[in-house]
């Protein structure tokens, strides 16, 4: 039986997306990086750190990947408080609130920094229903690693057969895959791109996966 839901926060709590695009490619132009779309939809899913570190590489840059990451943060933390298109996805508070009312427990398991993942949470009031909060950035390996998946289960309490992934990406929905965690690939309109192929269950709402739709799916 469902104890516990792991979620991914970009494209499936808030999009926050939009504003990472431009703060990437503000940072791509500061360096003078020809940096397709394609070549950024490919980061989806990965920690900041992780994808300079890639730019580095690629470039053969002779900036620190810790110097990229900080341009990228100072351009979307300005981003963050001028750009009023930041919203929570359609759907998502009332399915927030339905597994919190039927005592699901809730771990958010994001790439995320946790300077951006507190920022979210302050502003759209969502803490009082997360047991725990884990940001990618903090940990060695990035999705489609399975390590923070695995470390949202044990944060849950409960064992990784009962708990349930929720994720957008390729890269998310193969960590999940990784881990061994059930995992919904949703759908979203913001996610463009990425393989559903390996979800258990693909959806494109989140009434379908309501508590009394999917409380005995395990």
């Amino acid at each position: 039986m469902l104890k516990a839901v792991l979620f991914d926060m970009d494209g499936v709590i808030v999009d926050t997306e939009p504003l990472h695009h431009k703060a990437y490619y503000g940072m791509f132009n500061s360096l003078n990086l020809d940096i397709t779309e394609q070549h950024y939809q490919s980061f989806t899913g990965q920690s900041t750190i992780n994808v300079c570190r890639q730019l580095c590489n690629h470039f053969e840059l002779g900036n620190a990947p810790e110097e990229l990451v900080q341009i990228k943060r100072n351009i979307f933390k300005d981003l963050f408080v001028s750009d009023g298109s930041l919203q929570l996805i359609d759907g998502v508070l009332d399915l927030i609130q339905d597994y919190h009312k039927n005592n699901i427990t809730l771990v958010l398991a994001s790439s995320a920094s946790m300077q951006t993942i507190d920022s979210v949470f302050k502003r759209f009031e969502l803490n009082p229903y997360f047991k725990a909060k884990l940001s990618g950035a903090d940990l060695k390996a990035s999705k489609p690693h399975p390590e923070i998946f695995l470390n949202a289960a044990e944060s849950s309490g409960f064992k990784k057969e009962q708990c349930l992934v929720i994720e957008d990406s390729t890269n998310g929905i193969k960590a999940a895959n990784a881990a061994g965690i059930f995992c919904v690939g949703y759908k979203s309109l913001h996610s463009k791109n990425q393989n559903y192929d390996t979800a258990n269950l693909v959806i494109d709402d989140f009434k379908s996966i309501s508590y009394k739709h999917i409380k005995n799916i395990l």
